[in-house]
């Protein structure tokens, strides 16, 4: 039985899936996580392309090093971009570019895209847009600047919800940087504590211009149903495109998902047509091999051992396409298999828990301990975020112990001086592998939010490269490293103590952050 078909009960209408090509044309010793590209497409790819980063600083300064290099496109999606100094360098990089592809013989060529959030991205009166707008003003032809608004956020409550407080209704969550053919996938922003002392994830993945391609295509699509922003920083929407606060809600989410959805599916049949040639090539007796010999096979890129499957999730539009597979992946996992699943934010909604707690596969579950979480010392209400997380840990871990799942379930506290913890993802280890075949790795944080709420994307990363999976390995090692298992006696410390308020308003607000 194919694992895609558990799927189907969860498909709903604005989801269209099409049938994948029959399983005969899977190559001998194909990986078992092929269901996937029944809902995706599938880049298939050398594992020589993919390199694990592993610190913020190293982020940062490959972030430069590519915004320099970049002769064609320039593409970030990004919850917001900063205002610090770090943050204009990476502006002063884009501005440098700008003006050299201005100064090249031939007509400019090279074109910026940037994708924030409305909300986040216009908080404060120096914001995103004041940062950017400068690069807008003196490349106009070249740089769009796109400010996804949530369609839930609209009439009275749009008047009423302070800033700030109006992020927890929805945002554009998506971090994707990607230049010419190279693209990072990551659970940072693009903020001066992501490039120096916030622990995230990140993945370069180098000369793939397949899935530079389609992270172009999607962010140009969220882009079009975004509000644009103009050179005196008003924003207005594309012409013909429904407003999402003041047009129709209906109609702004069905076209949304129609972009949406159209990129999605065109780049899936653009590689099943690939694999389908690339088979068929490589057989004996085929047309291609025996009328062009050594030649042909010269031509043709290396066999695959890694491939790459974009995961989507955009509730608000009617897609849960990193939701299914999630769930499915944590249905799936056999008895002795191992999942290590990291989240910044310990959140995680009924149905991943009750998968969890109910299935059969081993789980070591890093989350940040109060004083790496990201809302630690907040003002006001927020800095009271951190004891809600506390409270939502010790509930689920109080549901371990008494289920008695203590050995098969153990959460980890991630603990590091001057430092918050942001990264997010799982590695998956097969039964009796010490090395993982696949991880997750972008903007999902497995909460509420993430799945209901947010924009998100990430990337399943599947190899049968042990040079690759030791990679995956050593990262993951590198941030359980610095954790401690939770235990009871966790719970007694004087800083997990949570005060009553903050207890009997954490289960009607969850669901907001």
């Amino acid at each position: 039985r194919s694992s895609w078909l558990l799927l189907a009960p969860l498909l709903t209408p604005p989801v269209p899936v099409i049938t994948a090509p029959p399983c005969s044309l899977c190559p001998e010793g194909a990986h078992k996580f092929q269901w996937i590209r029944n809902l995706v497409p599938e880049f298939g790819i050398s594992s020589s392309h993919v390199k694990v980063l592993s610190s913020p600083a190293e982020f940062y300064e490959l972030l430069k090093v590519q915004i320099k290099a970049a002769k064609r496109r320039v593409v970030m999606a990004s919850l917001y971009l900063g205002t610090g100094l770090l943050e204009q360098e990476l502006v002063y990089c884009l501005e440098e570019t700008l003006e050299k592809s201005l100064q090249a013989k031939d007509s400019p060529d090279l074109r910026v895209s940037i994708l924030l959030d409305y909300t986040r991205g216009s908080r404060g009166r120096k914001n995103s847009r004041t940062m950017l707008i400068p690069l807008l003003q003196r490349f106009p032809e070249q740089v769009r600047v796109s400010l996804f608004h949530t369609p839930n956020l609209r009439g009275l409550l749009r008047l009423l919800i302070p800033e700030r407080f109006n992020e927890t209704i929805g945002l554009q969550h998506i971090k994707v940087y990607l230049f010419d053919d190279n693209v990072i996938l990551s659970g940072a922003n693009l903020s001066d504590l992501y490039f120096t002392n916030r622990q995230d994830r990140y993945v370069l993945l180098r000369d793939s211009p397949e899935i530079a391609d389609f992270f172009t295509e999607l962010v140009d699509a969220i882009g079009d149903v975004s509000l644009q922003l103009q050179q005196d920083d008003t924003v207005q929407m594309k012409e013909g495109m429904v407003h999402p606060y003041q047009g129709d809600k209906v109609a702004y989410c069905e076209i949304a998902n129609r972009r949406v959805m159209e990129v999605i599916n065109s780049a899936r049949t653009r590689q099943e047509l690939l694999h389908e040639k690339t088979f068929h090539s490589s057989q004996p007796g085929s047309s291609l091999s025996s009328q062009q010999g050594s030649q042909a096979s010269e031509n043709l890129k290396p066999e695959p051992d890694t491939w790459i499957y974009p995961l989507i999730q955009m509730k608000p539009f009617g897609i849960q396409i990193d939701e299914m597979v999630t769930e499915t992946l944590l249905t799936e996992a056999e008895r002795d298999a191992r999942i290590y699943l990291t989240t910044g934010y310990f959140n995680l909604t009924q149905a991943y828990m009750d998968l969890i707690l109910g299935t059969r596969a081993e789980y070591r579950i890093l989350l940040a301990s109060p004083e790496v979480n990201g809302f630690f010392g907040a003002k006001g209400v927020a800095g009271a975020i951190p004891a809600a997380y506390v409270y939502i840990e010790h509930q689920f871990f109080s549901e371990v112990c008494y289920l008695q799942q203590q050995e098969r379930v153990q959460l980890q506290e991630y603990s590091r001086a001057g430092w918050t913890f942001h990264a997010k993802g799982l590695w998956l280890y097969l039964a009796g592998s010490d090395l993982p075949c696949l991880t997750l790795i972008g903007s999902p944080n497995f909460g509420y939010r993430s799945v209901h709420r947010d924009l998100e994307a990430q990337v399943a990363i599947v190899t049968e490269n042990k040079a690759l999976q030791q990679q995956l390995h050593q990262e993951q090692e590198q941030l359980y490293l610095c954790s401690g298992v939770v235990s009871t006696s966790t719970f007694e410390q004087p800083n997990r103590y949570v005060k009553l308020w903050v207890k009997l308003v954490t289960p009607l607000i969850k669901n907001f952050f």
